[in-house]
């Protein structure tokens, strides 16, 4: 991969002797594979074990359960929205 890289920026270089847009495009393409190509620090690989983390289950249990306190209480405080929700929901 690195060689392509190199290989097309050599290229890009030489047709850039003529128009300077070349030479942007290989900076360019310089700056991506520095950025997002092997060996660049980028996002760790997944845990092994092939589960999600705990804390990110964690985090979804609290967001479902704070989710179903705010739909009972609303059910709670609202008996006609929350019926008429309902009826429409099953329509």
């Amino acid at each position: 991969m690195r060689g392509i890289v190199v290989a097309g920026t050599v290229v890009l270089v030489i047709l850039g002797i003529g128009n300077h847009t070349w030479w942007l495009a290989a900076g360019a393409l310089l700056y991506l594979y520095l950025t997002y190509g092997r060996g660049s620090p980028g996002t760790p690989p997944p845990p092994a074990g092939g589960g999600a983390p705990p804390e990110t289950y964690r985090a979804y249990r609290e967001r479902r359960d704070r989710q179903a306190r705010w739909e009972r209480r609303y059910r709670r405080e609202h008996p006609f929205e929350a019926r008429r929700q309902e009826r429409e929901k099953s329509r």
